[in-house]
């Protein structure tokens, strides 16, 4: 990857391009983020730079992190935050510790890929978790929103892996890819994308240039 940012997904609008088009958004406030740790392939095996968003209050911190987890900051010598990620750049040499990632590095236009976890909706049914059909709704059939057919009798006696049955429905990584940029707000830290990302309102979102794109 060249570049990445981590941020917290604000909710959806839309808003008006230059030619008069109305496009739904995304709005995600994305970054600051703070180098906490430039990884490299003679200290620890490969290549990276650890970042940290949400800065934290001293208060907040002590509730919240534990004391290796402090230590690493005050080593680092910067705030602690609420989330800390690994990039693996192409080049990490222009990155040092202390060093600050703004939304600025995308631009309007770029294609990126969206990475969060999706919304949880904990035990659900064939119907809402793998959008099957109902069964008939009248005449007696007594079978409305069941996991249907599961299978034959004495052969295969037995119900064929990877069957779509209910179970927990969300709360997964999910990677969304290609979406555009429509607009970045450098002074807010704001950035709009496309169309819809994966994450309830408030959750943290990874957003990276487009590995496909």
């Amino acid at each position: 990857m060249k570049k990445a940012i981590l941020g917290k997904k604000i909710g959806m609008t839309q808003i008006f391009l230059a030619d008069g088009r109305l496009v739904p958004v995304t709005v995600v406030e994305a970054g600051p983020c703070v180098v906490t740790q430039v990884k490299t392939a003679k200290t620890d095996g490969y290549e990276a730079i650890q970042v940290g968003f949400g800065e934290l209050s001293e208060q907040r911190a002590k509730k919240l992190l534990n004391k290796p987890e402090l230590g690493h900051f005050k080593k680092a010598e910067v705030a602690p935050t609420r989330y800390l990620r690994e990039f693996r750049f192409e080049d990490i040499s222009s990155y040092k510790v202390g060093d600050v990632i703004k939304c600025d590095v995308f631009a309007e236009g770029d294609k990126v890929d969206a990475i969060g976890i999706s919304k949880g909706h904990g035990y659900s049914g064939v119907i809402q978790r793998w959008n099957q059909h109902t069964g008939p709704m009248a005449h007696g059939s007594k079978y409305h929103r069941g996991v249907g057919s599961m299978g034959a009798n004495s052969d295969p006696s037995r119900v064929f892996k990877n069957k779509h049955m209910p179970g927990q429905y969300g709360c997964e990584r999910v990677t969304v890819q290609n979406l555009e940029i429509v607009k970045v707000d450098a002074e807010r830290n704001l950035i709009m994308i496309k169309g819809a990302i994966p994450g309830a309102n408030e959750s943290l979102v990874t957003i990276r240039n487009a590995v496909k794109g």
